[in-house]
This record gives C-alpha cells, sequence and structure tokens, in this order.
C-alpha cells in the first residue's frame, strides 16, 4: 500500500513538470515573434539575436519533454495522459514556429535596408499577428480558457490577408526590384503564414485538451454535411 500510495503521490509531479516546460516553450514562442518584430521595426541586432536564442531554447525543451514524456505516461491516470499528450503535441508545433520565425530572420537580415514602406508593414503585421495569437495560446493553455483558442481561429484569416498582400506587391513589382529580395520576401511570407497555420493548430488541441473534441474532425463534418 505505501508503495502504491508513493506513485500516486509522483504521478501529477511529472505531469505538472511537463505543463510547466510548456508554459514556457509558449512565453519564449512568444518572445521570439516579438523579437522579430523588434528586428525588422528597428535592425536591433541584439533583437536578431534573441530569436535565435529562442530558437535554441525551444529545441531544448522539445528534446527535455521527448526524453520525459515516454516514462510519465506510463505512470499516470487516463486524464494526466491526455494531458501529457497534448504537451506533445504542443511542443512540436511551438518548436517548429520558432525554426519558421528563425529562417524569417536570416532571410530579412540580409534585406532590412531594401525592405520599402509596404513590405514592411506587411512583415510588421504578420510578427505582430503572431505575437497576438501565441499570447492567446499561452494564456488559453494557463487558464484552459476556450476563447482565447476560439480567438485565434477566428483571427487566422488576417495572417492569410496579410500573407497575400506580400506576395501581390512582389508580383506587381518583380520586374523593378532583385529576384533574390523577391525570393527572401515570398518565403518569409509563407514561414509567417506556416507559423499561423501551428498556432491554429495549438487553438485546435486547446478545444481538446479542454473539452476531449477535435475541432479538426468537427470541420470536416462540416464540410461533408455542407
Amino acid at each position: 500500500m505505501k508503495r502504491t500510495s508513493k506513485r500516486v503521490l509522483q504521478e501529477p509531479e511529472s505531469t505538472r513538470e511537463l505543463t510547466a516546460l510548456i508554459r514556457e516553450a509558449c512565453l519564449i514562442a512568444r518572445d521570439s515573434a516579438n523579437n522579430l518584430y523588434e528586428f525588422v521595426q528597428d535592425s536591433s541586432k541584439m533583437a536578431f539575436l534573441a530569436v535565435k536564442d529562442c530558437e535554441k531554447e525551444l529545441d531544448r525543451i522539445e528534446r527535455t519533454v521527448d526524453e520525459k514524456i515516454t516514462q510519465a505516461i506510463t505512470e499516470v491516470t487516463e486524464n494526466e495522459a491526455r494531458e501529457l499528450l497534448a504537451c506533445l503535441k504542443f511542443i512540436i508545433d511551438l518548436e517548429r514556429i520558432g525554426d519558421l520565425l528563425w529562417s524569417a530572420a536570416k532571410r530579412l537580415q540580409s534585406m532590412t535596408t531594401e525592405l520599402n514602406p509596404r513590405d514592411r508593414e506587411n512583415v510588421l503585421t504578420m510578427a505582430k499577428i503572431v505575437v497576438e495569437m501565441l499570447s492567446k495560446i499561452d494564456h488559453g493553455f494557463l487558464h484552459r480558457d476556450l476563447k482565447s483558442a476560439q480567438w485565434v481561429l477566428q483571427n487566422d484569416s488576417r495572417m492569410d490577408l496579410a500573407c497575400r498582400s506580400l506576395i501581390r506587391h512582389q508580383i506587381e513589382n518583380m520586374d523593378q526590384r532583385h529576384s533574390e529580395a523577391v525570393t527572401n520576401l515570398l518565403f518569409v511570407g509563407q514561414a509567417f503564414e506556416r507559423a499561423g497555420d501551428h498556432a491554429k493548430n495549438l487553438s485546435e488541441e486547446l478545444f481538446h485538451l479542454i473539452e476531449g473534441r477535435s475541432m479538426r474532425h468537427e470541420v470536416k463534418r462540416t464540410r461533408v454535411s455542407g
């Protein structure tokens, strides 16, 4: 009986540890987007390096979660197992967001002085949207708040519009610009759009974590029935 009691006391600890790591990862991903916004706005070298540091930290957390979750998930209740699986899904998307933001930062580094006002505005808009999305994801994960998750789903279209605006401007002015600059901006737009998609994945995972239902399956059923 003592051994069983000891195990029960240990189960929440492993869940709390991994949940705390995901909260840390949410904040780091948001900081990465914030620093990228600052880099585009002010060409700050410190902000650029901060994006790189955030990407490394997210990689570290992903490795830690991956190492700990296999053992932890065999020692918990069904509800705690769902929490741990959510942690695993969260870190996969958050780590990918870190990669995408760092990729965008590297492409922008060589051309910040070449950004015309419209391009800069579009890039800043996309960076701000990612910041807002990740802030909502963090709040939703911490407080188990579905309104925050719903906000991300409803505002995903803003990212698509900003990305299309950036792409359209490149196409309209392609003859007047270096092909390398156009290519870089197209990849930057794609990186932000994909980061937004990963944030959307996180909001859907919040629904699954809090209510036990899959938003992705509901969307599929709605399309079929429509």
